[in-house]
């Protein structure tokens, strides 16, 4: 079975008959034990630390199908790369951009994004509340902005309401984990613990959705909600809205209210929070455990991963702008 591999240390990626050797290397340049990885088990890539390679590496694991996401030092995303999209169908690419260029097509797609995204917001603040965490006047507050997605009548609109919904959300994840502050949402860079763990874990949620992307007849560059020319893979922008209170968020309330992530895990560099090392590494293990997690899907009647659940929402996506099935947002009942 394939899986993603994390390389946090700098080394040196070459290829070794049909297996990826991975040299890691320390500050002064010394090579530790190498590690091999079979390419038939490699799904994709994680690189955290400076990768040297070559370009027939890449051209083996283009071949292979393997995609590669990188990281800079404070674990921000740079880029990725991606195998050439051997899936991509001109008859929904057409029915893509037709969507995107049509105004009323392209707003009813996005507020769809945005309602999606706000009814799992609150899925996971009514849990809470559920339990005595003090969250009535917010849960209000986003369903009172929440009538509001109907009504807007642009993008531009339709994006503040969305902002100020997640604001809102934001801002009672200190009171769902306890000793940890939120303040303000900052990213670049993220101010404070809480910051740095939203920004590392939508970013794995960026590259989860752009995988699921490439495995269907979808182009990652045309999206609805998000400006397809802010980032390269647009679309994953919009998928990832709806996606990040499930993964995102729920493994971050995971990992800090059952203390498997503490304050110490946590540096301060200059007006920047990052996470160390080996606390990156436990977020990691974590949100690998939360994909490979099933539930029984009430339409399929079987057992789908949180992880094939992005891919199922591209295949309904692809049914609607080919005019099969209108679109429904995910949203969890769990």
């Amino acid at each position: 079975m394939k899986k993603s591999y994390y390389l946090f240390n700098p080394g040196r990626l070459s290829r070794k008959d049909n297996t990826l050797k991975f040299v890691p290397t320390d500050e002064e340049g010394n090579e530790g034990q190498a590690r091999y990885l079979p390419v038939e088990s490699v799904k994709e890539l994680y690189v955290f630390g400076a990768l040297d390679a070559n370009s027939a590496l890449y051209n083996f694991l283009g071949q292979q199908g393997i995609a590669v996401h990188f990281f800079n030092y404070y674990e921000f995303y740079t880029g990725s790369f991606m195998p050439r999209d051997y899936l991509l169908a001109g008859k929904v690419q057409i029915a893509q951009t037709q969507h995107y260029l049509h105004t009323a097509k392209r707003l009813m797609l996005a507020r769809l994004f945005v309602e999606g995204a706000a009814f799992n917001m609150l899925k996971n603040l009514r849990y809470y509340a559920s339990r005595g965490t003090p969250l009535h006047t917010p849960i209000a507050q986003i369903e009172g902005l929440m009538q509001h997605i109907e009504s807007s009548h642009d993008i531009e609109t339709l994006m503040g309401i969305e902002g100020n919904i997640r604001q809102i959300y934001y801002e009672c994840f200190e009171h769902i984990v306890s000793g940890f502050a939120f303040e303000r949402r900052s990213k670049q860079p993220p101010a404070n613990e809480l910051n740095t763990l939203i920004s590392f874990g939508n970013m794995l949620c960026y590259t989860l959705c752009l995988r699921q992307i490439f495995h269907t007849q979808l182009n990652p560059t045309i999206s609805f909600l998000h400006e397809p020319g802010m980032r390269r893979y647009s679309l994953s922008l919009d998928l990832a809205e709806i996606f990040k209170p499930l993964l995102v968020d729920r493994t971050i309330f995971s990992v800090l209210n059952k203390k498997i992530l503490q304050a110490s895990d946590f540096r301060r560099e200059l007006n920047r929070c990052v996470l160390r090392p080996s606390a990156a590494r436990k977020f990691v293990e974590q949100w690998e455990e939360r994909l490979k997690t099933t539930i029984r899907h009430r339409t399929l009647n079987r057992k789908v991963s949180y992880e094939h659940l992005v891919r199922l929402e591209c295949y309904k996506l692809i049914k609607h702008i080919l005019n099969i099935q209108t679109y429904k947002p995910f949203k969890a009942w769990w």
